[in-house]
C-alpha cells in the first residue's frame, strides 16, 4: 500500500501518500487507493482530514511509466482511466469535512489539482509548482474544474499555456495556496487546532454553504435560502450550545471534548 489513513485521537483523519522513490508520483493503483481512502475517510464522524505526502517532493504528478502504458490504449480505456483520476478530485473537493493539503518541494501536473481540490494549503518556501501537461502534448484537463477555481481564469491562462515553474510566492499571490511556512507539522497543528475550536456541524454547514452560494446570483432565492440557512443552525443542538456557552463566557462542549 502506497496510502495510508490514520485516525487520531482528536478525530482527524491523516491521510498520507508514501511513495518518494517515485517523487510521489500516482498511477492507477495509487488513485484507486486514495479514492478509497478518502471516500472511507468522508463517511466517518472526523473533524478534519489531512493530505501529506512522504520525501522531498509532494508528487510529481502522474507516473511516467502509467503514462507511457496509457498512450498505448485506446481511446475508451484512456476515457476510463481519466474517469478514476476525475472520480479522484471529486470524492476529495466534495469531501464534507474541512481539508488541509501540506505541500513541500515539486508539485507538478495533477499534483495540482489535489491542492485545488482542498480547502487549505500550506507549503513551503522552496516549493515550486508546474502545470506542466503541454510540455508533452497533453493538457491539465481533469484537474482544470478545480485549478482554475483556485487560480482564476486570466491566471490559467498564461500558466495552462505557458508550463513555466513558479515558486510558492506566486503560488500564494495566485491563491492556489494560503500560506507559506517551512514548519509543516507546526502549520498542520495550528491549522487542526484553529478546526478544533469551531463547531463540527458548524464547520461543515459553512463548507456545505459555500459550495452553495459561490458563483451564484444575488438574487431574492439567494437571499431566502442563506436566511433559512442561518436560522436552521441558530436553532440546532450545537447553535444553542455555541450561542449559550458565549453569553456564559465559558468554552463550548466541542472544545472541552477535543482536549480530552
Amino acid at each position: 500500500m502506497s496510502v495510508t489513513l490514520n485516525i487520531t485521537k482528536t478525530k482527524v483523519a491523516i491521510l498520507e501518500l508514501s511513495r518518494p522513490e517515485k517523487h510521489n508520483a500516482f498511477d492507477s493503483h495509487v488513485i484507486n487507493e486514495l479514492i478509497q481512502c478518502i471516500e472511507h475517510a468522508n463517511s466517518l464522524d472526523i473533524r478534519a482530514l489531512v493530505l501529506k505526502t512522504e520525501g522531498k517532493h509532494f508528487s510529481a504528478g502522474a507516473d511516467l511509466g502509467w503514462m507511457k502504458s496509457m498512450a498505448g490504449n485506446n481511446y475508451d480505456e484512456n476515457v476510463a482511466d481519466s474517469e478514476q483520476l476525475a472520480k479522484l478530485m471529486h470524492v476529495l473537493a466534495t469531501s464534507p469535512h474541512p481539508t488541509l493539503c501540506l505541500v513541500q518541494g515539486a508539485a507538478f501536473g495533477g499534483a495540482l489539482g489535489l491542492i485545488a481540490c482542498c480547502d487549505i494549503a500550506v507549503a513551503t518556501s522552496n516549493s515550486k509548482f508546474c502545470l506542466s501537461e503541454v510540455k508533452l502534448g497533453l493538457i491539465p484537463a481533469v484537474i482544470s474544474p478545480y485549478v482554475i477555481k483556485a487560480i482564476g481564469e486570466r491566471q490559467a491562462r498564461r500558466y495552462f499555456l505557458t508550463a513555466e515553474v513558479f515558486m510558492a510566492d506566486k503560488a500564494l499571490d495566485m491563491g492556489l495556496i494560503h500560506e507559506i511556512n517551512d514548519e509543516l507539522t507546526a502549520a498542520q497543528d495550528q491549522f487542526v487546532e484553529l478546526l478544533l475550536n469551531n463547531g463540527p456541524a458548524a464547520v461543515k454547514s459553512a463548507k456545505s454553504l459555500i459550495n452553495e452560494v459561490a458563483n451564484q446570483d444575488i438574487d431574492a432565492e439567494l437571499i431566502l435560502h442563506t436566511a433559512k440557512r442561518i436560522a436552521e443552525i441558530r436553532v440546532s443542538e450545537e447553535g444553542q450550545e455555541g450561542l449559550t456557552a458565549f453569553f456564559d463566557k465559558r468554552a463550548p462542549n466541542w472544545q472541552t471534548a477535543a482536549k480530552q
